[in-house]
């Protein structure tokens, strides 16, 4: 008989309703696929909701990022313009309207004096010889052409906040940048940048204004074996010298001043032709520049081949083959013997004492036979320790030497263009590579080593 089905079955087979179960008890129930259909479509749109969804994020991402970078593109390149100038005038150094060649070719030593806020600047020393303020730089305010109105001032205001901030970071690591000059009033009206005027900090002797950081250490032998003569040769010059009445010095001088370098600059036949030249042109010319003139035809030739020749006699042709630290005790006994050099008696006991290096015994002697006569204020005695706060003196070393007098005429007051201090100057520059002055400070400032220095007055400081 048929039975009606329980609330279970019911429940189970979703007959939520009364109804006979027209199916036997032995009969095997059917699975009901209606109740997976509805679970396989479920699925399926859940699916693809979750995929429609992310393909939306996706392209709603890409194309925020896509109008963001034409954002930035756009108001970067509005900006670009205001940028540049701003940055050429924090960043374009001052050109210098100065005409003097010496002062454009030759560097000097700079210093960096500190304002009086307390900002690092950099100035010309006084060495420079030039004005030191600066051309104004031209700054050109350019209108953003893309962006509105709010974004160009921010991005104006943006653009002059950074340079500002970097100007004063570098200020104040490097002193090197000069300060950005105010932003310009209206767009394409040209703003010149005015050039800070600051006074230059005072300079305390020599090394104050120079490179040179003076080390206690040992200096090599100037000469070595590779610039030294060969003893045959040696003794070839000083013959062939004597045989035709010119002074082996100057034939030497000739030589190098030719290019002829090495042991031996020249064979005994090239000596001979030269040594016969030089005599011919000295017996018509009477003086040994004339005659060197004669050979070459150039002064600068004629300068310095002389130059040469007064350093070759004054350190003897023995120094040239042995080495000027093998001949350095002989060297500075010349140095005191000589008629023609005055040393304070301090300065002759350092001398003694073997302090004094041997560049600066060559230098003494070498002023000495270029003027015949040369007065030394200072060598290590009498001078104080420091040429600046935190740096030794070069004289405390022994490499270092005060000219006051130079030819019987006085430094001091005598150093205007042309005169005593200049050829001083300009002979002691003239010395071979080997033994060149680190400094040679006066009141005037002739190339290479050489500048000016206020308190160097009444001197000229030779320093190694």
């Amino acid at each position: 008989m048929p039975r009606r089905n329980s609330l279970i079955s019911r429940l189970r087979h979703g007959h939520a309703w009364d109804e006979w179960d027209e199916k036997g008890d032995d009969e095997t129930e059917p699975p009901v696929a209606a109740a997976e259909v509805p679970k396989r479509r479920s699925r399926t749109r859940r699916v693809a909701a979750a995929l429609t969804f992310a393909a939306l994020f996706i392209a709603g991402a890409a194309f925020s990022a896509t109008a963001g970078d034409q954002v930035r593109s756009t108001l970067e390149d509005s900006a670009m313009p205001g940028q540049a100038s701003t940055d050429a005038t924090l960043t374009e150094p001052s050109t210098s309207t100065s005409t003097d060649p010496a002062s454009a070719a030759d560097p000097a030593p700079a210093a960096d004096p500190v304002d009086g806020g307390g900002a690092t600047v950099s100035t010309p020393t006084p060495a420079d010889g030039g004005d030191s303020t600066a051309p104004p730089a031209d700054t050109t305010a350019v209108a953003v052409p893309t962006a509105s109105a709010t974004a160009q001032a921010a991005v104006q205001q943006a653009a002059t906040g950074s340079a500002s901030t970097a100007a004063q970071a570098d200020s104040s690591t490097s002193g090197a940048r000069p300060q950005a000059a105010p932003p310009a009033s209206a767009p394409g009206a040209a703003t010149p940048a005015k050039a800070d005027k600051t006074k230059p900090a005072p300079v305390d002797l020599e090394g104050a204004a120079s490179s040179v950081v003076w080390l206690n250490q040992a200096m090599p032998d100037p000469t070595p074996p590779a610039l030294r003569l060969n003893p045959l040769f040696a003794r070839n010059l000083r013959s062939t010298a004597r045989a035709n009445g010119v002074n082996w010095a100057l034939l030497l001088g000739v030589l190098r001043a030719q290019g002829h370098n090495g042991a031996a600059p020249a064979n005994l036949p090239a000596l001979r032709t030269l040594a016969g030249r030089l005599s011919r042109e000295g017996v018509q010319s009477g003086t040994p520049w004339a005659a060197t003139f004669a050979v070459s035809g150039e002064t600068s030739f004629a300068d310095r081949a002389v130059a040469l020749s007064h350093y070759y006699r004054a350190v003897g042709l023995r120094a040239l083959v042995r080495g000027l630290e093998a001949e350095k005790a002989a060297l500075g006994k010349k140095v005191l013997n000589d008629s023609r050099v005055s040393i304070y008696s301090a300065g002759r006991g350092d001398i003694e004492s073997g302090r004094v290096d041997v560049r600066v015994l060559a230098s003494i002697e070498y002023i000495a036979d270029s003027f015949g006569q040369v007065t030394v204020s200072c060598l290590i005695s009498g001078h104080r320790l420091y040429a600046r706060p935190g740096v030794i003196s070069a004289h405390i070393y022994g490499l270092a030497a005060d000219i006051s007098e130079v030819g019987g005429t006085p430094i001091y007051g005598h150093q205007q263009p042309g005169g005593v201090t200049e050829r001083a100057v300009r002979d002691v520059l003239l010395l071979p590579p080997e033994v060149m002055p680190k400094q040679v400070i006066s009141l005037l400032r002739l190339g290479g080593p050489s500048f000016a220095l206020a308190d160097h007055y009444n001197h000229i400081h030779i320093g190694f």
